[in-house]
């Protein structure tokens, strides 16, 4: 005979005595859980810190992997406002997804950009304007958003490694051409850079991981498509990358006012090259500037004090061109 089913506990009180659940409602007292972080809710002021902190990230070219290890999440940049979209949807820069207010009022620039994202196979996302005005921090966006994903910077002496190892088994015509970015953190300059590096058949540009410029929405605006020919790498400490460098037969030279060589009479622009080019107000650190095997100045009219740092670079590669093709 089966045993009877065990009731709850006579409880006494003045309405009578009742029958409790017997435990039947425990789970209802276990709750939800640990309560979430902070920044894990949407609607407390740390999560709204965390958002503003991550796009500073990126803003600033974020930090990824290299041969220090490790790998730091980077947050999405985010391009806002009907004509920056548009300009950097024609300038080719990757992107993530576009994304539009609903029953947005069509005019030209919108529906280019459209058309381009049609054409370019980038997803197009309608969001209603309390969810854009939250995705870009209340910033002008005018109902147009485009995402870019976080640049994929390579490693810098593997990028070093395999140039010259495709240079000495004749897969590239002339000897590695490297620019390498010394305390520079505008991002046009870097887009600048790149567009007269794959100008003048530069294999890469080198950005130290700490206190530099890195791949932002504004630098592939300014490099005109070039970002897509010539990569930008990261090294982990540039004095030491510059050292490795020349343990593998690259000659490094350092742009510098008070240069020792003239740009004219570089000898060794035929040679495995990297150009070291410093900050316009600074110029080159003191370490790296002792790691160059020279330092060369590009003569200029005394009345003008020093030239800005893409400039430097584009005369610097076009000499260097124009010896190698002499």
């Amino acid at each position: 005979m089966a045993a009877p089913k065990r009731s709850g506990a006579i409880r006494k009180s003045k309405k009578g005595p009742s029958v409790g659940t017997g435990g039947h409602g425990r789970k209802a007292l276990e709750g939800k859980g640990p309560t979430p972080k902070a920044e894990d809710r949407t609607y407390h002021k740390a999560h709204k810190a965390k958002v503003l902190a991550d796009r500073s990230a990126a803003k600033h070219g974020g930090q990824q992997r290299g041969r220090s290890g490790g790998r730091s999440k980077v947050a999405e940049e985010l391009v806002t406002g009907r004509n920056s979209v548009v300009e950097a949807l024609r300038a080719g820069i990757p992107a993530k997804s576009l994304h539009i207010a609903v029953r947005i009022d069509m005019d030209d620039r919108v529906r280019e950009s459209l058309k381009i994202a049609a054409e370019r196979g980038i997803p197009v996302m309608e969001s209603g304007k309390p969810e854009l005005d939250r995705m870009t921090d209340d910033a002008v966006h005018q109902g147009l958003v485009l995402q870019i994903p976080p640049y994929d910077y390579a490693d810098a002496l593997d990028t070093v490694e395999e140039t010259l190892e495709k240079w000495r088994k004749g897969h590239i015509r002339n000897a590695p051409l490297f620019v390498a970015l010394d305390g520079i953190t505008d991002p046009r300059n870097l887009g600048a850079i790149i567009r007269a590096a794959s100008a003048f058949s530069g294999h890469a540009v080198i950005v130290p991981e700490r206190r530099s410029v890195g791949m932002t929405a504004s630098a592939w605006k300014t490099s005109a498509g070039a970002a897509v020919r010539v990569p930008v790498v990261r090294a982990p400490n540039l004095t030491n990358a510059l050292k490795a460098m020349k343990d593998q037969g690259v000659y490094v030279i350092g742009l510098d006012g008070d240069g020792d060589v003239q740009l004219p009479g570089l000898e060794v622009a035929t040679e495995p090259l990297c150009i070291v080019v410093g900050s316009e107000g600074k110029g080159l650190s003191r370490l790296v500037g002792e790691t160059c095997d020279q330092i060369v100045s590009i003569p200029i009219d005394s009345a003008m004090e020093s030239l800005n740092a893409s400039m430097a670079v584009g005369i610097t590669l076009y000499e260097v061109s124009r010896r190698r093709d002499a």
